[in-house]
């Protein structure tokens, strides 16, 4: 099987995440469930270090911003972004869903998925569902459970 970092974190969170609030700690039970399921040991390697530096870039993305700036992709942040996934990044931070903090979060774990190809509206659902699921920020269950429909399901994006 010839899967990317971004197919093992979707089966780690689709797997793990109702479990708990966040992603549980074992993590050689989870690298024994994921090597039985297929994946390379490089991959599941290179997602805890994805997952890790999900941990560390909260830690680090304590800026304040202001909610009314509009932020401009870097050359880099937009060749990886799909135009689509673009605008639906800019739709869930003016919808409510992403802060200014939690977009840097997001744009930060899209630029770190070890690869060179250019990240699709759906990829970037899970980036933000890992994101969300895994922030310390408060956030409203209502729109945490819509955005996890919208992600499990192919719903429009229609948020209240």
């Amino acid at each position: 099987m010839k899967e990317g970092v971004i197919d093992v974190l979707m089966y780690i969170f689709s797997s793990y995440a109702d479990q708990d609030e966040n992603l549980p700690e074992d993590r050689d039970g989870i690298d024994a469930d994921l090597r039985s399921a297929g994946f390379e040991p490089l991959e599941i390697d290179k997602a805890f270090e994805w997952l890790d530096g999900l941990a560390q870039v909260e830690d680090d993305t304590a800026m304040d911003q202001s909610a009314i700036a509009t932020r401009v992709l870097a050359s880099e942040e937009s060749a990886r972004l799909a135009y689509n996934a673009q605008g639906f990044l800019l739709f869930l931070e003016q919808s409510g869903v992403l802060t200014p903090r939690l977009r840097e979060m997001v744009i930060n774990r899209v630029m770190a998925l070890e690869s060179n190809s250019e990240v699709d509206i759906e990829e970037l659902k899970w980036v933000v569902m890992m994101v969300l699921f895994n922030s310390s920020e408060e956030q409203d269950e209502n729109a945490l459970m819509h955005y996890e429909d919208i992600v499990f399901s192919d719903q429009p994006a229609v948020f209240h």
